[in-house]
């Protein structure tokens, strides 16, 4: 009975996980980073405020130590809880000094405590799914151990998240924050397929291994280029607003764009050609039939964003597709690598 929870609390997390990535990409895509200026309260209480005159000192009102004001421009801490009397005393409080940002926008807020709620759920899925691995122990303990490591990983996650925060989206840092939810999601997949009962057909899978963990790589390389394209997008918007989108193009220009889009192809022709090939042999695996349609997906959103002047929504939907590509293409590996093994554990015997 354990186990069968464990299965559905992995697969619960792994849908989370998507949703942190998900609400990360709509976070990004509006300029909403730093809604909540500090980690992990947002402006120091647990449910952010609407209105900003939350945010600003007003007579006998009751603070709570870490609540914050705006005041001057800056952010100001309450040192301890207290009372305010009929004029601002600033001893009350302490100058937030992680960073200089102190703007309230209601929207950016919220939309950045809803990726840290999604992420706050998909830490808890993942730390409930590591105490039912401890089922495994006596038979598997890689399954436990793995499931422990899934957890660290997301403490370290939302480690970076603060990182990010703190740094007012240095570029570079949310591309790691990135690349290591696309570590989660892999060794979520990972303890997924290791579990299963059912195993691949050896012979047509194991033929395909060399030329799956290829387009992985490729998937990979091609995720990191998107990420040098859209900090070129991140600079080109903190310079231009968001008003006119079609700016936005501009930065579309620079060199890494065209690899990005010139690799895209070889991509294209690489799942196609295995596509081709597992239909021509009726051994046709969901996964790939993920991997075509994700692909085909993701290559639209990146033609409505370059074409069209980012249409809404066409930026964070590339980003998941991108996500979910990753998924089929790892799981796809998992499969051939797999059939690999057995196949020629089957030729020593």
């Amino acid at each position: 009975m354990y186990k069968k929870w464990y299965i559905r609390l992995l697969k619960t997390a792994l849908v989370l996980v998507y949703l942190v990535i998900l609400a990360g990409a709509v976070v990004r895509m509006t300029g909403s980073g730093m809604g909540c200026p500090d980690w992990p309260k947002c402006f120091g209480y647990l449910i952010p405020p609407t209105d900003e005159a939350v945010l600003t000192w007003q007579p006998n009102r009751i603070f709570e130590k870490g609540q914050m004001i705006i005041h001057d421009e800056a952010l100001w801490s309450a040192r301890s809880n207290f009372v305010s009397g009929s004029d601002l005393d600033l001893s009350n409080f302490e100058k937030y000094t992680k960073h200089d940002y102190a703007i309230f926008n209601t929207l950016h807020t919220w939309t950045e405590y809803i990726n840290r709620l999604f992420g706050a759920l998909a830490g808890l899925a993942v730390l409930l799914t590591a105490v039912f691995a401890i089922s495994y122990w006596k038979d598997r303990k890689s399954i436990t151990l793995l499931s422990w490591l899934l957890v660290f990983m997301m403490v370290f996650q939302a480690w970076l998240g603060a990182v990010v925060v703190y740094s007012v989206l240095t570029p570079y840092k949310i591309s790691i924050h990135m690349f290591m939810a696309l570590a989660i999601v892999a060794l979520q997949l990972y303890l997924l397929h290791t579990t299963r009962k059912t195993k691949p057909s050896v012979v047509q899978f194991a033929l395909f291994s060399k030329l799956a963990l290829a387009t992985l790589v490729l998937l990979l390389v091609q995720i990191f280029l998107g990420v040098l394209v859209r900090q070129e997008v991140d600079t080109t918007v903190k310079a231009v607003g968001y008003a006119d989108k079609s700016l936005w193009t501009e930065a579309l220009t620079n060199s890494w764009f065209y690899v990005h889009r010139s690799l895209s192809l070889l991509f294209l022709i690489l799942n196609g050609w295995m596509f081709v090939e597992l239909r021509k042999i009726g051994q046709l695996p969901v996964s790939m039939l993920g991997i075509v349609s994700s692909m085909l997906a993701v290559v639209l959103m990146g033609i409505l964003m370059a074409y069209f002047d980012f249409p809404f929504l066409s930026q964070p939907l590339h980003m998941l597709l991108a996500s979910i590509l990753f998924g089929f293409q790892f799981w796809f590996c998992l499969k051939c690598f797999t059939a690999q093994n057995i196949s020629i554990q089957t030729n020593i015997v």
